[in-house]
């Protein structure tokens, strides 16, 4: 059994990383703001404070075996206001932690969350590898890719690894869900070009967080991994799973390339008007016309062993099943 310190574990991704970790026996303590959210019930050691409290990081870190990096910050309104969050919560928040980490807990293996999002430009093949260049498209990203470069130095330091995860689906998740609630409320699927075509990779959540439990592994120290799906899809699989799951039909509303950023422009000043800022934004478009949304994973099947194993038509069932019970559809 290890002692493990997580960020993040109140959120998407880190509560079911939470529940894996204690699933597979080991100690779980968890940086917790205010609310413990989805952690309420697990057992989990809460620790009061944010990860600009080094006091508190480095008592918290004392004794620890293994730190995942979790929390981060994935859209923030346009404005240096905004630039400024997106920084302080996906670098300068990870620079505290590994800093803590360094004077507290150096023999600890440390896993950090980045994203496909700091590829950002999609490359000639399309699909995204761990030597692909960073060349963010959007100020999330960008962020992304700045704590990578930041990370350079505590390769040296500490026993890193990073991982990348593509989107992400299954309970709980709030961005992606807006797709099913169109889809559930108006029997409506937008696809932006060809329902047909490869267009990204999806996993499901219950698979990224088996590849980040081995991710933690002594062979992944100073390596990027991307942990991804079993196989691509296109719009069409998940608009036909997706009709699956929800018991009923699907009418396609196509959108043309062209069309993506001025919608997403729209949508990003209609939400600004109720004080929002809504999934669909400029940035958010700029990455669907831009950006890679495909990855390989072969690295970590290799190296890591990591098997994905939630196919889509499951996986898909799974999280709308969830989403009913518990009052979001």
């Amino acid at each position: 059994m290890a002692t493990i310190f997580l960020t993040g574990g109140t959120g998407f991704i880190g509560s079911h990383l939470a529940e894996r970790l204690v699933e597979d026996g080991h100690a779980v303590r968890a940086l917790v703001r205010r609310d413990p959210k989805w952690l309420l019930g697990m057992p989990v050691e809460r620790v009061a404070g944010d990860l600009s409290d080094a006091g508190v990081l480095r008592e918290a870190l004392r004794g620890v075996d293994v730190v995942y990096h979790v929390a981060g910050l994935t859209r923030a309104p346009l404005g240096p206001a905004g630039d400024a969050a997106l920084h302080a919560a996906n670098v300068t928040a990870t620079t505290d932690l590994l800093d803590a980490v360094a004077d507290a807990a150096p023999e600890a293996r440390v896993v950090v969350t980045s994203s496909l999002a700091a590829v950002g430009l999609r490359p000639p093949s399309g699909v995204a590898d761990e030597a692909t260049p960073l060349r963010p498209v959007s100020r999330y990203g960008a962020s992304k890719a700045t704590m990578e470069a930041v990370l350079r130095p505590y390769f040296e330091r500490l026993r890193l690894t990073v991982v990348r995860p593509p989107a992400v689906y299954g309970p709980r998740e709030a961005d992606i869900f807006t797709v099913f609630q169109t889809a559930a409320r108006l029997r409506l699927f937008a696809v932006v070009g060809d329902p047909r075509a490869l267009a990204l990779t999806l996993v499901h959540v219950r698979d990224l967080v088996s590849g980040m439990a081995m991710a933690a592994q002594e062979r992944a120290v100073g390596q990027t991994y991307f942990l991804g799906s079993e196989r691509d899809y296109a719009w069409a699989d998940v608009r036909d799973a997706t009709a699956r799951a929800l018991g009923h039909r699907l009418a396609t509303l196509r959108i043309p390339t062209a069309l993506v950023v001025p919608l997403g422009t729209a949508a990003e000043r209609i939400g600004r008007m109720f004080g929002q800022y809504p999934p669909l934004n400029r940035e958010k478009a700029l990455e669907i016309r831009d950006a890679c949304t495909r990855c390989d994973s072969g690295k970590a099947i290799v190296e890591l062993g990591y098997e994905p194993s939630v196919d889509l038509e499951k996986g898909l069932a799974e999280t709308v099943r969830w989403y009913r019970e518990n009052g979001w559809l």
